[in-house]
């Protein structure tokens, strides 16, 4: 059997990652394909657990470290119980979310050490790579205006999430072969379109 696909989702707060990657899981799934589609962090009863930590609206104690550990923890998890054994059985893996948003979020953005998160980024995954990273970019203002109820990540301040967008813009120029700039700043039947034809392109 066939190696299956490993497709992620990515971008900033509000530019529509969830509402794309369910589109794109039933646009697949018409095309014969057997999709499992999961999110970070979850995916797994521990990473649910770490999700409700990670993102509680309440105000923490975590800090950008502290951050690090616990979503390489589900990640690894995930990767292992969840992730592995999919593409081994040929199915495409939509993924909302994965490592580049450590490297941005916590990295780029909240000031962890680059090279500490690709180190561990490494140990989380065992060197798994997507096949394809679709970056759905959109100006910080207008994804935070289409949050309803943002989570404590959601609710940093606006100079955070223009920082997480530039982080990824980076990304893209440095891995140009794997993410693929999607503008997401216009209708979701428009995005999607836009997707489709990328993703066709892969399969």
């Amino acid at each position: 059997m066939k190696r299956g696909l490993f497709i992620t989702l990515e971008g900033p707060d509000g530019a529509g990652k969830s509402t794309q990657a369910k589109l794109l899981a039933i646009w697949l799934r018409k095309q014969g394909r057997r999709v499992l589609a999961a999110r970070e962090p979850g995916g797994t009863a521990i990473g649910m657990k770490l999700r409700r930590i990670l993102l509680d609206s309440k105000p923490g104690s975590l800090d950008p470290v502290a951050e690090l550990l616990l979503y390489e923890a589900s990640r690894a998890i995930l990767v292992r119980d969840v992730i592995r054994p999919a593409l081994k059985a040929g199915k495409v893996v939509l993924l909302d979310r994965f490592q580049d948003s450590t490297w941005v979020y916590q990295g780029w953005a909240g000031g962890v050490n680059l090279k500490l998160i690709e180190q561990m980024g490494e140990a989380a995954t065992g060197g798994l790579k997507p096949d394809l990273t679709l970056m759905l970019d959109v100006p910080a203002r207008t994804g935070l205006n289409r949050v309803k109820r943002p989570n404590r990540m959601e609710a940093k301040p606006v100079s955070f999430h223009d920082r997480v967008r530039g982080g990824y813009r980076i990304l893209v120029q440095r891995d140009w072969r794997r993410i693929q700039l999607i503008q997401a700043d216009r209708p979701i039947r428009e995005v999607q379109q836009a997707i489709q034809k990328v993703v066709a392109r892969v399969l």
